[in-house]
């Protein structure tokens, strides 16, 4: 029988201000874990649509061209591919992403500002 796992258990033992990894593969994608407080550098990913689900706290998802998204618990939103965005939160916040398992991330020149 499969593993089952308690995600806001492993979330709990996070005692880092930021941290992310993978939980999960599903067919040739990634479930990550993130659990953080802060902001993280502009980027988008030009092969992998991203999914994010909000399980505690505040998401806020900027985005260069349109108003930033807010999401709180049990909230989704779905990120299309090539689209740059950044993820912040001024509360501990806990989310799954789902994404391809090869995903690059691209850093762009926002970041560098």
């Amino acid at each position: 029988m499969p593993e089952m796992q308690n995600l806001l258990a492993i979330a709990n033992e996070v005692k880092e201000k930021h941290a992310n990894f993978s939980i999960s593969e599903v067919n040739d994608h990634c479930v990550r874990l993130a659990v953080f407080t802060g902001e993280y550098d502009w980027h988008h990913h030009p092969d992998s649509d991203e999914l994010f689900i909000v399980l505690e706290g505040e998401l806020l998802i900027d985005f260069k061209d349109q108003e930033t998204a807010v999401l709180k618990a049990n909230d989704s939103l779905l990120v299309p591919k090539g689209t740059i965005h950044r993820t912040r939160s001024y509360v501990r916040t806990v989310n799954l992403c789902v994404e391809h398992i090869h995903a690059e991330t691209v850093i762009t020149e926002e970041s560098k500002c």
